[in-house]
């Protein structure tokens, strides 16, 4: 059964902010009052509290043995404009949780809020440069996406974090007349870009496990009887490892492209064993959305990432949001076991 405590706070922080859905965009007010609301928590469950420069929060739970590299779970509290009620939100009630349930170990246990993660990871990005980082992390997310509830499955385990390359492309063209200039002598810079729109499709289709998308598309001169002169849209490919993510931008030539970041191998080994424990399948799968764990993954430290099942179709970034309260206190039994086992190794 889930903790009242977990749903109220969820509540808490949902309601920071105005408008429909959640509303805590990172780096305004409304992301410093959770975060404040966070540090409450904290001192509420009698942990240690660290802010660090760039605003993160951890909560410490010290262990007889200090000196023992550092277990941690969390995740962020910043959203997307009129975004969902457990998006980052529920790593961190939940880690409350779970170390509070775990209780004093031969690690010191925290429980971290990660700034403006939704805008690039940027909390985690400044705590990997310049601040001592923990020996391992956990962190709880729901899924944001539909296959676990096809599955049929609570929870699963992430094993690795796709990678994301963004690029431009631009099509010239020329102006003409929109009425008086033959469709056959019409060099239209929007066609040329359509066609590429499909090309994109067919090819991110063909390759299983990627995804490719054009988010941005923008038209020169803009007017409706003028043909298009020049086209221009942004396309954003992933993959969960390095072999299809290379793949992808060859057969779409987007060998200029921008890595936001590479394909990262997280460590699933003991959500696995936590999730097997409870009778359940071990349903693992790859994360196409950038997290924070996959930051600190690709600094070194041993990350691992258990998804919650999302309804709704796998609706996230938006109000129709959900999980169900026996998934997430499940999640949160997984999750307490796997940091009682990493913070009671020697």
């Amino acid at each position: 059964m889930l903790s009242a405590t977990v749903n109220r706070r969820l509540d808490e922080v949902f309601h920071i902010g105005d408008g429909v859905g959640a509303n805590r965009v990172g780096g305004t007010p409304e992301e410093d009052q959770a975060c404040e609301l966070a540090v409450s928590w904290i001192e509420e469950a009698g942990l240690e509290v660290e802010v660090d420069g760039r605003g993160n929060v951890v909560g410490r739970l010290l262990g007889r043995r200090p000196e023992l590299p550092e277990v941690w779970t969390g995740s962020h509290l910043d959203s997307v404009p009129s975004g969902g009620r457990f998006d980052g939100a529920l790593g961190v009630v939940a880690g409350l949780e779970a170390v509070a349930a775990v209780g004093p170990s031969e690690r010191t246990l925290g429980v971290v809020v990660f700034r403006d993660e939704e805008t690039g990871c940027h909390g985690s990005r400044w705590r990997v440069r310049h601040a001592p980082l923990p020996g391992s992390y956990v962190e709880l997310h729901v899924e944001q996406g539909p296959r676990l509830e096809r599955a049929g499955a609570p929870l699963g385990v992430v094993t690795s974090i796709a990678g994301i390359v963004r690029c431009s492309r631009e099509f010239e063209g020329r102006a003409d007349h929109a009425g008086t200039t033959p469709m056959d002598l019409r060099s239209d810079a929007l066609v040329a870009a359509a066609r590429y729109v499909l090309r994109v499709q067919e090819v991110a289709a063909g390759i299983d496990g990627v995804v490719a998308t054009i988010g941005q598309l923008g038209v020169e001169p803009g007017a409706a009887n003028v043909v298009p002169e020049r086209a221009r849209l942004m396309v954003d490919a992933r993959a969960p490892d390095q072999e299809r993510l290379d793949r992808l931008v060859a057969e779409l030539g987007l060998e200029d492209a921008h890595y936001v970041i590479p394909p990262v191998d997280l460590s699933p080994g003991v959500l696995k064993e936590e999730v097997e424990r409870r009778g359940l399948v071990v349903v693992e799968l790859p994360s196409g959305a950038g997290h924070d764990a996959g930051v600190l993954a690709a600094a070194g430290v041993e990350s691992s990432m258990l998804f919650v099942r999302s309804l709704n179709g796998g609706a996230s970034h938006s109000p129709e949001e959900d999980s169900s309260d026996e998934d997430i206190a499940l999640a949160v039994e997984v999750l307490t076991g796997a940091l009682r086992r990493l913070a009671e190794s020697k």
